[in-house]
């Protein structure tokens, strides 16, 4: 079997690195808030190139706790909306309707599964305070019109960049690009925690310094309160081992676009619609590779019976989840086709050769 994706093979190559990190935090007796997070907090902010990296528990609070944060300094209120596309991960969403904001939907553009910038404008009312990107499988969505429309009717640009980290955008990394960013370390993501993890970017100081406050009950002295706030902090074991790997992710990113170009230019199947390779590689991180096929379903019994293990990014659109059944009535029929006909294939830094030729002849002869 070609697992979809090898956490424990992708891990083991920093074995030693991560063991005796692990080991160093279990015997400081320290365990959050300590040195590993002020390095990776560091090290990550040099990385994207912004001034504040905050860590915090997982990848829905970065996004929850930046739109909190813009609330609690004005610049938000409840019943604001916020423009995300139709398309995306749940978690997305969560974190706009949690805060009580309004998520108003955009369809993506069919090529790069990405939100289709021409069709903001339509959406945006006197409520629409902000603007959630999101860089959707790896691949960066940018431009000069986006940030045109943003800055022409005073919209805050929040990224969520749970799937991109180390893409870049006219040489800017993903993360850098908006007024804030959300990341996620799940252990599954192209820098993966050994659990759950996430961290908020932004050069706006004052937004950091509220985040870093909300995220610790509301707090930026010991016992003194001045927000109702949450516990989302990323503790010192996730923060060694996310230190550890951060080094590599270029490496792992490199080998990442490999694989992609070599399905791009070796799957022929005309029953398969393959992704778009971006003119700038440095786009796209292949997160996950995903290919179209109005036979999915069919094309993943026939894989899984040859051996190799695939999964939808994602089976049901947001506005068809039954957590949102107030939307039960409205109609995205690009999204809809999406999730309808998407199969993620395998695709890994640890991938071989072997592997790699597999997968490509057995799509090959669906």
């Amino acid at each position: 079997m070609i697992k979809f994706l090898d956490l424990q093979k992708i891990n083991l190559q920093y074995q030693n690195e991560i063991e005796a990190k692990l080991i160093e935090v279990f015997r400081s007796g320290w365990y959050l808030m300590g040195v590993q997070l002020s390095n990776f907090e560091k090290n990550l902010s040099e990385y994207i190139g912004v001034k504040n990296a905050i860590g915090v528990a997982n990848g829905l609070d970065a996004l929850r706790l930046i739109l909190r944060a813009y609330m609690e300094l004005g610049i938000m209120s409840e019943g604001d909306e916020i423009i995300v596309p139709s398309n995306t991960y749940i978690a997305s969403i969560l974190a706009i309707s949690d805060n009580g904001l309004i998520p108003v939907l955009v369809e993506p553009e069919i090529n790069t599964y990405n939100i289709d910038i021409s069709k903001i404008e339509e959406k945006i009312t006197p409520k629409t305070k902000g603007i959630l990107i999101v860089h959707l499988q790896g691949r960066i969505i940018f431009s000069d019109q986006l940030r045109e429309i943003a800055s022409k009717h005073s919209l805050k640009i929040i990224e969520d960049n749970a799937q991109a980290i180390g893409a870049a955008w006219s040489g800017i990394k993903s993360g850098n690009l908006g007024d804030a960013s959300g990341f996620s370390f799940y252990p599954g993501k192209n820098l993966g925690a050994l659990g759950d993890a996430g961290a908020v970017t932004t050069n706006d100081d004052e937004l950091a310094k509220t985040i870093r406050a909300l995220a610790n009950y509301g707090s930026n002295q010991k016992y003194v309160n001045i927000y109702k706030g949450l516990n989302s902090r990323l503790d010192e074991i996730q923060a060694a081992v996310l230190d550890v790997k951060l080094k590599y992710i270029d490496n792992e990113n490199a080998i990442r676009k490999q694989i992609a170009k070599r399905f791009i230019d070796e799957i022929k199947n005309p029953a398969v619609i393959l992704p778009e390779y971006p003119a700038d590689e440095n786009e796209h991180v292949w997160h996950v590779f995903v290919i179209r096929s109005e036979k999915r379903d069919e094309l993943q019994d026939y894989l899984t019976e040859k051996g190799i293990q695939t999964l939808i990014h994602y089976p049901i659109p947001p506005h068809r989840q039954e957590a949102y059944k107030e939307w039960k009535d409205l109609s995205f029929p690009i999204s809809e086709k999406i999730h309808a006909e998407v199969l993620s294939l395998p695709i890994s830094p640890v991938m071989t050769e072997e592997e790699i030729l597999n997968i490509i002849e057995t799509v090959n002869t669906f």
